[in-house]
């Protein structure tokens, strides 16, 4: 992997499965993201997809609109014409990680991760 991004941000549509005509898998989700602060704040979307075994699990039955999650991998920039002839752009991402965090609503269970993370204190042999 050439590069990787990693964020937090909420689910703005249910997740999708579907098969590609040569056989594979894909999980397609967008995820909402924050950046800035106050009167400067912006969302930015990102189109999110798992591909292979990992999306034939049952992620799809909790990646639900509002959910809170964490995601990381492969990000890229796709430029597309749209119905009026203009071209946009947007964000993608093919996952390696995708975690749920907290509750997405007050009719879901707290869930917690399943990835853990090191200690603060493991990063003092980091060089930089």
């Amino acid at each position: 992997m050439s590069n990787v991004f990693s964020f937090t941000g909420t689910v703005g549509r249910d997740a999708e499965v579907r098969t590609t005509p040569n056989g594979q898998t894909v999980l397609n989700v967008t995820v909402a993201n924050n950046i800035g602060f106050g009167d400067r704040q912006q969302t930015i979307w990102i189109r999110v997809a798992l591909w292979g075994k990992r999306a034939e699990g049952q992620l799809q039955n909790y990646l639900k609109k509002g959910q809170q999650v964490f995601v990381s991998g492969e990000l890229t920039q796709r430029e597309y014409q749209a119905n009026d002839g203009t071209t946009k752009s947007s964000l993608e991402l093919n996952a390696n990680i995708i975690d749920l965090l907290g509750k997405r609503n007050e009719q879901s269970s707290v869930v917690q991760p399943q990835q853990s993370y090191p200690a603060a204190d493991s990063y003092d042999d980091v060089p930089f």
